[in-house]
C-alpha cells in the first residue's frame, strides 16, 4: 500500500500536537505549543465569525486590564491572568489556522487524534494498575487524568459517521468505536456524562425548538429524574470504591454547585460542596468593594481568601485563589457582571449558527450548538474554555474554519456549472 503526505499532514499533526500538549497539564508548555502554532500557520484573511467569538473574551480581559489599576495586585499576579483570560482568543485562532484547506479532514483529524489520546490513557491506567496494584478510582484519576472532553468528541464522530459522511470500514469503526468509548467512560467523569449526552441530542437535531425536541426533553427528564432518585436511594457511601464511589458523585452532582448553605468545620460537607463555597466567598467578597466591584470586578491579579490553605490537584497549598471552578464566578471576580455578560453572549453568538440547506453546514452547526450546550455546564463546574486544560477553542476554530471553506467550496462549485 503507498502512503501519501498530503500538504494538510504537517497540519494535522501540529494540531494532534496543540491538543495533546493540553493533557500534560503544564499550562506554560501549552501556551507555548500554541502560540507556536499560530506562528506556523498564519492565514492572509480571518473571517467576521471568529471576530464574533474573539471580541466577547477580548472584552472580558480588557475590562479586568483595567480594573487592575483600581486595586494593589502585584504585576506577576495580573500577568498571570492574562495568560488565562487570553487563552480562549489564542485557541480560537489556533484552530482556524489549522484547518489548512477543504481537503484537511477535520473529521478525521479529530478521531485519530482522539484515538491516539485513548490509547496513551488505556497505557497509563495499565501500569499503574498491573505494575502499582493502584485500584482506588480515585488515586487512578488523579494519575490517568479526571475527564477528556476531547475523546468525548471524537466519540460522537465516530458514531455518528455515516450521518457526518465519514468513511470507515465495519471493523475500523468498531475498533474505533469499543476503544474510544471504553476510555473515555474509564474517566468516570460526570460531565463527560453530560458532554456525551448533550452531543447526542445536538446530532440528533433535538436542540431545536419543536414538539419532538420537547417530547425528548421531558422524557429526558423523567428518565434522569428516575434514575437519580434510585442512585439517591441506594444510599452510596463518601469513602467507597468503584462504582460505589462514582454512584456517590452522581448523588452529589446536584447539589454540589448550587449549595448557598456550606459549614466550612464540617469536613465532610466542605469539601463535597467546595465549588459552591468558592462562589458563595466570590460573591462576597466582590460585593464588599461595592456598584464599581460588582459591574467591573476587582480586575487581574485579583483572588478570593478561602480562609485556609487547601489541597489543590496540582499538589500544591493554596489559601487565595485566582481562578476558580466556576468560569462565570472567575469572570465576576475579574471584570464583574459586566464581563459576565460578555461571556453569555459567546455563548449566544455560538449558539445561533447561521442556517444553510448544505448537509455537511448542517453537521457543523449540530456540532457547534451542542458544543454552546454544554459550555453552559462546563463553565459552571470546570471552567469551561480557560481551565488550563481544555482543548474546546481549538475544535471550534477548527470546525468553524472548515464550515467556511465547506459553504466557499460550494460557491465555487454553483459559479462553475
Amino acid at each position: 500500500m503507498k502512503l501519501t503526505v498530503t500538504k494538510d499532514f504537517p497540519y494535522q499533526v501540529l494540531f494532534a500536537l496543540c491538543i495533546g500538549v493540553t493533557y500534560i497539564n503544564i499550562y506554560e508548555l501549552t501556551f507555548a505549543v500554541w502560540i507556536l502554532a499560530i506562528g506556523l500557520t498564519v492565514k492572509k484573511k480571518y473571517s467576521l465569525t471568529l471576530l464574533r467569538y474573539v471580541i466577547p473574551h477580548f472584552f472580558i480581559l480588557s475590562i479586568a486590564f483595567v480594573s487592575f489599576f483600581f486595586y494593589e495586585h502585584t504585576i506577576y499576579n495580573a500577568i498571570r491572568d492574562i495568560t488565562y483570560l487570553i487563552k480562549p482568543i489564542i485557541g480560537f485562532i489556533v484552530g482556524y489556522q489549522l484547518c489548512n484547506s477543504y481537503n484537511c479532514q477535520p473529521y478525521k483529524t479529530i478521531i485519530y487524534t482522539g484515538f491516539a489520546i485513548a490509547l496513551i490513557h488505556f497505557g497509563i491506567l495499565g501500569y499503574n494498575i498491573v505494575f502499582h496494584r493502584i485500584t482506588q478510582m480515585h488515586v487512578l484519576r488523579h494519575l490517568a487524568g479526571y475527564f477528556s472532553d476531547f475523546e468525548v468528541y471524537a466519540l460522537i464522530l465516530v458514531q455518528f459517521h455515516k450521518q457526518l459522511k465519514i468513511e470507515l470500514t465495519r471493523k475500523r469503526f468498531w475498533l474505533l468505536l469499543i476503544v474510544i468509548g471504553l476510555s473515555s467512560f474509564l474517566y468516570l467523569s460526570r460531565t463527560n456524562f453530560i458532554q456525551y449526552g448533550i452531543l447526542v441530542v445536538a446530532m440528533k437535531g433535538y436542540l431545536s425548538f419543536n414538539k419532538k425536541a420537547i417530547r425528548v426533553f421531558l422524557v429526558t427528564v423523567v428518565v434522569l429524574s428516575v434514575g437519580y432518585a434510585m442512585v439517591y436511594n441506594t444510599n452510596p457511601k463518601r469513602n467507597g470504591k468503584g462504582l460505589e464511589a462514582m454512584l456517590y458523585k452522581i448523588k452529589n452532582a446536584p447539589i454540589e454547585p448550587f449549595k448557598t448553605k456550606i459549614d466550612k468545620d464540617d469536613w465532610q460537607d466542605f469539601n463535597d460542596n467546595y465549588r459552591s463555597y468558592e462562589n458563595i466567598i466570590a460573591v462576597k467578597q466582590v460585593s464588599l468593594e461595592g456598584t464599581s466591584g460588582i459591574l467591573f470586578g476587582k480586575g487581574l491579579g485579583s483572588s478570593i481568601d478561602i480562609g485556609r490553605k487547601m489541597w489543590t490537584n496540582d499538589e500544591t497549598f493554596v489559601r487565595y485563589e485566582p481562578i476558580l471552578h466556576n468560569a462565570y464566578m472567575t469572570v465576576f471576580l475579574k471584570s464583574g457582571l459586566v464581563g459576565v455578560f460578555f461571556l453569555i453572549y459567546f455563548l449566544f453568538s455560538l449558539f445561533r449558527q447561521k442556517k444553510s440547506d448544505l448537509e455537511s453546514v448542517k453537521q457543523i452547526n449540530l456540532l457547534l450548538v451542542g458544543t454552546a450546550f454544554f459550555l453552559i455546564v462546563a463553565n459552571w463546574v470546570l471552567l469551561g474554555l480557560f481551565l488550563k486544560l481544555d482543548n474546546k477553542s481549538v475544535i471550534i476554530g477548527f470546525l468553524l474554519c472548515y464550515k467556511e471553506l465547506t459553504l466557499r467550496q460550494n460557491q465555487l462549485q454553483s459559479t462553475t456549472e
